[in-house]
């Protein structure tokens, strides 16, 4: 081989460096321009979206801002490092509009964790829950009782979570029952809900949802921490979600990839092949 030729190659090594590093950069284009995978860790989105539930969060359908940006796991590298050029004027680049009954991954307006709730009000909307009823604008939303909604009483995902039951208590193997219902919108779109107890969160004062702002609640309506609860600067690991600014919306789920129900998705028999590519709705 001539001499040249063995000065002109790069080391393997260096080679496959580089092919890691623009798969990467690739990747993270990819991911802050269009989809973000998205798995569920909680039970605040039962039945529409379960734990161990795998997606993809539309990006492009209400435009960008810095909570478009990825963070950057196992580091201390946040949205706000890598796009806070965009932060604070509650704007959005292309922006599109957010609509009532859209499922809507945003950042925490305290501690910058990714949440995912239902979108129930846009500004200027008045909320308020009565009974466990969901009053839009001093209307109360159609609603229709759906029977049960049933699971195993067992540890759910990589993080062992226990539901909570209507039929409480329950032993391990038993069934956790929740009454379920569907809620319709004045759009038409319909939705299932579902209900354990009556507790405080099922009677609240009336909310007017900010210019700018948007009022996420739970399909879990008693196993979720939304907007009916207030944003706690102090505490911000018990802060609960309040009004949610423009800015800190990620984006739309439209369809699940792919479920699991074991603790790792390598565990092939625990997997729940009838919503692999579900829409959600």
């Amino acid at each position: 081989m001539a001499k040249e030729d063995v000065a002109n190659r790069e080391n393997p090594i260096i080679e496959t460096v580089k092919t890691i590093v623009y798969a990467l950069l690739l990747a993270g284009l990819f991911r802050t321009l269009f989809f973000q995978p998205f798995w569920i860790p909680s039970g605040s989105m039962k039945s529409t979206l379960l734990i161990g539930d795998f997606l993809f969060v539309n990006k492009m359908i209400y435009g960008y801002s810095y909570a478009s940006c990825p963070s950057i796991p196992f580091t201390n590298i946040t949205p706000n490092k890598i796009c806070g050029f965009l932060s604070g004027d509650n704007e959005r680049i292309w922006a599109g509009e957010p609509k009532r009954g859209d499922v809507v991954v945003f950042r925490h307006p305290v501690h910058g964790t990714d949440y995912i709730k239902r979108l129930i009000g846009t500004p200027g909307d008045t909320v308020q829950m009565q009974d466990g009823r969901l009053i839009l604008n001093g209307k109360v939303v159609d609603f229709k009782e759906d029977g049960k909604f049933t699971e195993i009483m067992e540890r759910q995902g990589s993080m062992g979570r226990q539901p909570r039951c209507a039929n409480a208590p329950v032993g391990f193997g038993g069934v956790c029952e929740k009454d379920r219902g569907i809620e319709t919108l004045p759009s038409g779109k319909s939705y299932t809900v579902l209900n354990i107890s009556n507790q405080g969160s099922d009677n609240t004062g009336v909310y007017t949802v900010p210019e700018g702002h948007y009022f996420f609640i739970g399909d879990n309506r008693d196993n979720s921490t939304d907007s009916r609860f207030r944003q706690n600067y102090t505490n911000p690991s018990a802060s609960g979600v309040g009004f949610v600014k423009f800015e800190d919306i990620i984006g739309r789920a439209d369809r699940i990839i792919f479920s699991s129900a074991g603790k790792s998705m390598l565990f092939f028999w625990t997997w729940r092949s009838d919503r692999f590519f579900q829409e959600v709705i």
